[in-house]
């Protein structure tokens, strides 16, 4: 009569303990009647992921009388009113009733895939006006022709413009050098996964460059400038990618130079014009300071999550392969999305790290989105080099760092458990004379990047009142401590790996209850670390 029965599936044993202590009685999935007619003891129909949440759930679901038990048996053939679950499909909820409350919205994955936050995202500027490139890192569906060529034109212009910027490095008319593999690198035997791949070089090492590359570079990007100043609208200005460039042999160059330590000589005029137009691209182009100079992108099947499948390339031909459905074949051909990686970003102690940034959408017309002040770092097992591209270095997924051991060449200020909650971030923010760039710079752009991809995919989403969803965004920081968004997952991982994420999940599921729960009943009651940031 109250309509407080609910139902649990996952590793939910807080979301469990919260809704009985409320006077909520749980409708057990069916295989857990059939054991409590055969007087089995009750345990949850999933195996716990590791063995201290299994004593966590132990805990949390202490009924020594079983009051708990005999009502879930008599409430079995109840519709629950409430509904926590890792995935709902989308003919699911059609079967709902008005009154029920759910955890997930249907066809969240134009914006919880990586295949549906890129295309959402390119479709922002025409609903918003926003630019994704100040905050999403440039990114192509390669199972699309169209996108495939697009990402093609990218990798060449960027080569173009890292050249310039190779060969600023040093001043006059000194070679510039670039390979750089850190001695404690060398020690550790990881020289393996170098970015330079000689075999695919077309020129013996020590041969010289070709006298044009740099003047065929600021060819290139002078041409690019004008397209990006719509100088070509007129003209008709071919694209600077189409111009009469070996890019072949361009890029075999560029490579050499690149990853290769082949030396450049610049004239000082071929100086000046290398520093003038690439103050003038940077005018032009958000992401022109976080591409670094090396062309370092990344590959992501378009609908994994936790890390699978991902890769760091330096090679054209490499990506394209993969496009190709030449490798990797648990990936349906076609179906991935590439990537530039973030080369100049935020490290800690010499460590890259993310951010997971929870919130809550509680309604999609009108779209209301409500942020958690509570987030935590996630750090990798080895430290950060542009020079080896393993995953230990570069993923810092959970799933994917708790197969690493931390390096020997790891500093011993990065956690053991690779974990930081935000306020211990905000502690070495402030050691870096950078105490304001938490709540002036990174929080505003997090709010802003989270509204922008919701936006972007609110007419793709299945919409229903009584539904509401946590989701899990995940952002790099970039050297000036601009976050990058990277993803946005549905159903982020309440598994705790440390002490922070042991506390910090328990009080999101928590204030998450207190919510889409409480607040219906006492609008004025506390809400924990949520706060509603947008309200159409």
């Amino acid at each position: 009569q109250e309509k407080k029965i609910f139902m649990v599936q996952g590793p939910y044993p807080i979301v469990r303990h919260l809704l009985r202590a409320r006077g909520w009685v749980e409708r057990k999935l069916p295989s857990m009647g059939r054991q409590l007619e055969q007087h089995h003891a009750p345990h949850y129909a999933w195996p716990p992921a590791e063995e201290e949440e299994e004593k966590e759930e132990e805990q949390c679901d202490e009924d020594p009388s079983g009051i708990h038990d005999l009502m879930s048996y008599l409430v079995r053939d109840r519709l629950p009113n409430f509904i926590w679950t890792n995935f709902l499909e989308a003919t699911d909820h059609e079967l709902l009733q008005q009154d029920h409350v759910v955890n997930h919205y249907a066809r969240v994955d134009a914006f919880t895939t990586k295949e549906g936050l890129c295309l959402s995202l390119q479709n922002l500027p025409w609903i918003e006006q926003a630019d994704p490139n100040t905050f999403f890192p440039r990114c192509y569906r390669l199972g699309t022709t169209d996108e495939q060529e697009a990402f093609i034109e990218d990798f060449r212009l960027t080569a173009a413009r890292s050249l310039l910027k190779l060969a600023l490095e040093e001043a006059g008319d000194r070679p510039v050098r670039t390979k750089q593999v850190p001695n404690s690198a060398k020690r550790a035997g990881w020289h393996r996964s170098h970015v330079s791949h000689p075999k695919h070089s077309t020129a013996p090492a020590g041969s010289p460059l070709y006298p044009e590359l740099v003047e065929e570079a600021l060819e290139v990007c002078k041409q690019h400038l004008g397209v990006l100043r719509h100088q070509d609208i007129d003209r008709g200005t071919p694209s600077p990618c189409r111009t009469c460039i070996n890019w072949d042999r361009f890029l075999q160059e560029y490579y050499r130079v690149a990853h290769e330590g082949a030396g450049l000589v610049l004239t000082r005029q071929q100086q000046k014009q290398c520093q003038n137009l690439l103050r003038h691209l940077a005018e032009q182009l958000p992401q022109l300071g976080m591409e670094g100079k090396l062309n370092i992108w990344i590959l992501k099947p378009g609908a994994e999550s936790q890390g699978r499948g991902i890769v760091c390339t330096t090679r054209l031909e490499e990506v394209l392969q993969l496009a190709r459905g030449f490798t990797a074949p648990s990936v349906q051909v076609g179906r991935w999305v590439v990537q530039k990686y973030v080369e100049q970003l935020l490290t800690i102690f010499g460590t890259k790290f993310d951010i997971r940034q929870w919130f809550v959408v509680t309604d999609w017309k009108p779209l209301t989105v409500w942020f958690y002040r509570d987030c935590y770092l996630r750090f990798c097992s080895w430290p950060f080099s542009l020079c080896h591209l393993e995953r230990a270095r570069h993923l810092c997924n959970v799933s994917v760092q708790k197969w690493y051991k931390m390096s020997p060449d790891q500093d011993p200020r990065v956690p053991p458990d690779k974990i930081w909650s935000n306020k211990q971030f905000q502690e070495y923010l402030a050691q870096l004379g950078q105490a304001d760039a938490w709540h002036q710079v990174l929080v505003p752009g997090m709010k802003a990047a989270i509204l922008n991809a919701l936006r972007s995919a609110q007419d793709q989403v299945g919409f229903r009142k009584g539904s509401f969803e946590l989701y899990g965004a995940d952002f790099l920081v970039g050297e000036d401590c601009q976050p990058w968004l990277l993803e946005i997952n549905s159903c982020p991982t309440m598994r705790p790996s440390s002490a922070v994420t042991r506390r910090l999940c328990a009080n999101v599921q928590r204030d998450t209850l207190r919510l889409v729960l409480d607040r219906k009943n006492n609008p004025t009651c506390s809400i924990g670390a949520f706060e509603l940031i947008y309200k159409e």
